[in-house]
């Protein structure tokens, strides 16, 4: 779990008195990958407290974090400096989020990135890294999780070493997210709750946090009450606390499925929960009825039509990385879910969308 956490807007400006004491030495850089949405955005930029060697990479969040963008990053940064890092910060999205997470594992890992998905892979701890996020519901900067598309699969670096050490929950950073992304990564945080609280895995660790976020969704989507401030603030609660629920838990069918479209067409993780999600009411009755009513409220449109032109070699490979997922299956159907999920079902949900 993530040891040390800030709420509260403004908190972002506490960003360097708490980086400096974990400052190694004056030639041992602070790292920060920042979404490259916010160059040339004096607001965010100039509060980044830079000193000495430290450096900002500006990363784009458009395509989904990359083993192989994160080798690269890697190498570049031990070859750039004599001494490891003093910490990586990420600043941005999940993406960014699970970028950092990743970098800060593969400083003190030998071998690629690749190597490490899986559940607990990893051997050393990795360098101090923080994680601020600026946008609310992938629950990247409390899981113990990041998501990397590999060569051959889309999975995570899931260990004890992957959470952040620190967190910056500043709700002022989310004041300009568009509405489709503020939907689709609000949505990212509504389907953990569903797939947790109707999960196999449910204990009342995951319940508490599950129920609690579920109810800030149902508040924020459905409610005509709040300020966007009061929005902003309880949405990055719920994303946190919809996090928490898959700690001691697990995703079901649609992050699945989800990972199968991301794999192969590179649809980004919200919008593709969202479009798995629509054709789900035979496995969450419940929590499909009410996202359908959520996305109406906020007439957003759902991308469709996007395997209608698909070869069965592709179908092939989507459902491969479906069903490599066992865990997310036995905690939607139990573990008996290999007699109902076969390869022709899936192709034929993945036919719908």
């Amino acid at each position: 779990m993530v040891s040390k956490v800030v709420f509260g807007r403004g908190c972002f400006n506490q960003l360097g008195d708490i980086l400096a004491p974990k400052r190694l030495n004056t030639k041992a850089p602070f790292i920060y990958i920042v979404d490259d949405v916010f160059k040339g955005k004096s607001w965010l930029t100039s509060r980044i407290p830079l000193s000495y060697d430290d450096k900002i990479y500006y990363i784009s969040a458009n395509e989904e974090p990359k083993t192989s963008q994160v080798d690269e990053l890697v190498e570049e940064i031990i070859l750039t400096y004599k001494e490891r890092p003093s910490g990586i910060i990420g600043i941005g999205g999940g993406t960014i989020m699970d970028l950092a997470k990743a970098v800060s594992i593969m400083i003190t890992n030998d071998g690629e990135s690749k190597d490490y998905q899986g559940w607990d892979l990893v051997k050393h701890p990795a360098i101090y890294h923080v994680g601020v996020p600026t946008i609310s519901g992938t629950g990247a900067e409390v899981s113990r999780t990041t998501i990397l598309t590999g060569p051959e699969r889309k999975l995570g670096i899931n260990s004890d070493f992957t959470p952040f050490d620190q967190v910056f929950l500043d709700p002022e950073l989310t004041k300009d997210v568009p509405k489709d992304q503020w939907f689709y990564t609000g949505m990212d945080c509504y389907v953990h709750c569903i797939e947790s609280l109707n999960g196999t895995y449910l204990n009342s660790f995951s319940q508490s946090y599950g129920e609690k976020a579920l109810e800030l969704c149902k508040e924020i989507f459905l409610s005509d009450t709040l300020t966007k401030d009061e929005s902003e603030d309880k949405l990055m609660m719920a994303s946190w606390h919809g996090g928490m629920s898959i700690a001691y838990s697990q995703v079901g069918v649609a992050h699945a499925m989800s990972y199968g479209l991301g794999y192969l067409l590179g649809i980004k993780h919200g919008v593709g929960n969202c479009i798995v999600f629509e054709h789900l009411e035979a496995y969450y009755p419940k929590g499909v009825a009410m996202y359908k009513a959520m996305r109406k409220k906020h007439n957003i449109t759902i991308p469709q039509g996007i395997c209608a032109d698909l070869s069965d070699k592709e179908f092939d490979i989507m459902i491969d990385v479906a069903l490599s997922l066992e865990p997310l299956w036995e905690n939607a159907l139990g573990k008996q879910w290999k007699k109902t999920i076969t390869r022709g079902k899936l192709k034929e949900l993945y036919l719908k969308m």
